[in-house]
C-alpha cells in the first residue's frame, strides 16, 4: 500500500484486444528481462507480443512520488559495472546520477548511537576484526561457488544444507557482526538469515561482485541512481515497442503443441512458435502449463519464494542532515527502520529513502506506518526530522499481483534440488529473469542479460527451424 503515488500514463496498449493473434514469440512479463528480450527479438526481425499481468510495465521497478518528486519505490541503483542496464538507459535517454555519499554515516546498534565513515559500522577494534574475519570466511567459500550453476559447485550439498543464520552462529560472531549480517539479509533477500540458504547467499553475494561491492556506494552497487527513476527506462522501452506490449493481461495457461505454443489470458489467445517466461519462479505457479512442468521446475516454483521488503520516503524542506556533515546513510537494528539513504534531488527538498522490515510495518495503516518511521528518523537525525513535508511508502509483500521482493529468499536444500530448472527450457518455453542470471543475479543488470540470452536462444531455434524448412523445400 502506498500514499502520494502518481503513475504517468502507461505507454502501452490497454483495453480491448483481439481475441486471437499470432506472433513468432510471446513473452510473459514486461519487466527489464521481458522488454529487453522483446527489443532484441524485434531487432532480429521477429514478431513479438509481451503480456503483462500488472496494469503497468517495470516489474519490481516502480515510480512513486513524495513532495512532488519522483522516487523509486522498487529497484533503485546501478553500479559502474552494470554495463547492460546502463547501455539500455543511455539508448532510451535516461541519465544516471551519483548516489549522495558525502559525510559520515549514522548507526544505532545495540542501543548505542555513533557515526562512522567507511562502508561497515565498526564501534570498536574488536568489532572491526570480527567483521573482517567473517568477510574472509565468506570470501573463501565464495571462491568454490559457480554463480552460473551453484548447484554443481564443490561442496554444494553441504553449503545448501544449512541456513545463512546457522552458519553465522557456528562462527560465533560478535553481536555487531550478527546485527550487520541480519541487515544485509533483510535488504538483499527480504528475509532473516535463518530463512535463506548459505549456498544461495554465497551465490548472490559473489554474483554481486563480493560483499564490499554489494554494500558500497562509491564504486559499489549503490554507485548511481536514475534521474528519471528506474521504471522510466522500461516505460520508454515499452513506448518504443508500442502495441507489442499489452498490460493488464495476466497469463492463465501455456499449452504446447507440435508447432508452437498457445498462451491464454482472460481476453486474448496468442499462438506463437516459442515463449519466454520472465516471471519469478514463485509467480509461475499461477500459470497452468500443458504438458505439465517437469518435477524439478515445479519444485523450483514451490520453493524459490519471494522475500518481502518495504520502503518509505520522508521529504523535508532541505537535506538538513548535510549541514551536520552526515551523508543521510544510516543503519539501525531496532524497530521497522533498518537502513536510510539520501535521495534528494539536486535542487528542492531533502528526501530520505527508508528501508523497512515488513514484519513490523506492513500490517499497519499508512498513518500508523508513518508514526513508526518518523520517530526513528528523529533518533538518527535529530528533532528536525520530526515534521516532514510529505511521506510516502510502498509494501511489496502486499502487492495484489505478484507480491514480494527484492529477490527470492531461497531456503536450505532448494538450490541443489531445483536450481538447474532456472536454465532448462521446457520444450518451446524458455526462462528469463534476474533469478536466472549468473553474474549480477538479483539486479536489473542481471535481468537485462537474461532477457538478451533468452532472446538469442529462441532466435537461434527460429532460424534453425526456418533453415530446415527451406532445405526440405529444395529437395
Amino acid at each position: 500500500m502506498s500514499v502520494s503515488r502518481k503513475q504517468p500514463p502507461a505507454p502501452v496498449v490497454q483495453g480491448p484486444a483481439p481475441t486471437r493473434t499470432s506472433v513468432d514469440v510471446v513473452i510473459v512479463g514486461a519487466g527489464f528481462a521481458g522488454l529487453s528480450a522483446a527489443e532484441r527479438l524485434v531487432s532480429r526481425g521477429c514478431s513479438v507480443l509481451v503480456l503483462e499481468g500488472r496494469d503497468r510495465v517495470g516489474g519490481r521497478s516502480l515510480t512513486g512520488e513524495v513532495a512532488g518528486i519522483p522516487v523509486d519505490f522498487g529497484a533503485t541503483w546501478v553500479a559502474r559495472r552494470h554495463t547492460a542496464v546502463r547501455e539500455l538507459a543511455d539508448r532510451v535517454g535516461c541519465e544516471t546520477i551519483p548516489q549522495y555519499a558525502a559525510g559520515r554515516q549514522v548507526a544505532i546498534m545495540g542501543g548505542r548511537r555513533y557515526t562512522y565513515k567507511h562502508t561497515i559500522p565498526t564501534p570498536s577494534p574488536i568489532a572491526l576484526l570480527d567483521i573482517a574475519r567473517m568477510q574472509l570466511a565468506m570470501e573463501s567459500l565464495m571462491r568454490t561457488v559457480d554463480v552460473d550453476a551453484a548447484w554443481t559447485s564443490k561442496d554444494a550439498a553441504r553449503l545448501d544444507s544449512m541456513s545463512f543464520g546457522e552458519w553465522l552462529e557456528r562462527k560465533r560472531p560478535h553481536r555487531s557482526t550478527r546485527a550487520l549480517m541480519t541487515l544485509v539479509s533483510k535488504v538483499q533477500w527480504g528475509c532473516l538469515p535463518a530463512e535463506v540458504s548459505l549456498l544461495h547467499v554465497l551465490r548472490y553475494t559473489k554474483a554481486a561482485g563480493g560483499l564490499d561491492h554489494m554494500l558500497d556506494v562509491e564504486g559499489g552497487q549503490q554507485q548511481d541512481r536514475l534521474r528519471e527513476t528506474t521504471q522510466e527506462i522500461t516505460m520508454r522501452l515499452a513506448e518504443r515497442l508500442g502495441d507489442r506490449v499489452v498490460v493488464g493481461a495476466p497469463v492463465r495457461s501455456i499449452t504446447q503443441h507440435d508447432t508452437g505454443v498457445t498462451v491464454a489470458t482472460d481476453s486474448l489467445e496468442v499462438e506463437a512458435r516459442y515463449a519466454i517466461v520472465t516471471a519469478a519462479p514463485e509467480h509461475r505457479a499461477d500459470i497452468a502449463f500443458s504438458p505439465a512442468l517437469p518435477a524439478r521446475a515445479e519444485g523450483l516454483n514451490r520453493t524459490w519464494r519471494m522475500g518481502a521488503l518495504s520502503k518509505a520516503f520522508a521529504a523535508y524542506e532541505t537535506p538538513f542532515w548535510r549541514e551536520g556533515g552526515l551523508s543521510g546513510e544510516a543503519l539501525t537494528d531496532t524497530g521497522p527502520v533498518f537502513i536510510t539513504f539520501d535521495v534528494s534531488p539536486e535542487a528542492g527538498p531533502g528526501i530520505l529513502m527508508v528501508f523497512c522490515d515488513p514484519t513490523v510495518f506492513d500490517g499497519f495503516t499508512v498513518a500508523e506506518r508513518r508514526d513508526r518511521v518518523i520517530p526513528q528518523l528523529v533518533d538518527l537525525y535529530g528533532e528536525r526530522a520530526r515534521r516532514p513535508l510529505d511521506y510516502a511508502d510502498h509494501c511489496w509483500g502486499t502487492d495484489e499481483f505478484a507480491p514480494g521482493g527484492p529477490n527470492a529468499a531461497v531456503g536450505p536444500y532448494a538450490t541443489t534440488a531445483y536450481g538447474s530448472a532456472l536454465l532448462e527450457p521446457h520444450g518451446r518455453i524458455h526462462w528469463a529473469g534476474t533469478e536466472a542470471a549468473g553474474e549480477w543475479a538479483g539486479s536489473m543488470n542481471g535481468a537485462v542479460l537474461t532477457g538478451w540470452r533468452a532472446a538469442e536462444a529462441v532466435h537461434g531455434r527460429l532460424v534453425e527451424t526456418t533453415d530446415r524448412v527451406v532445405e526440405a523445400s529444395m529437395r
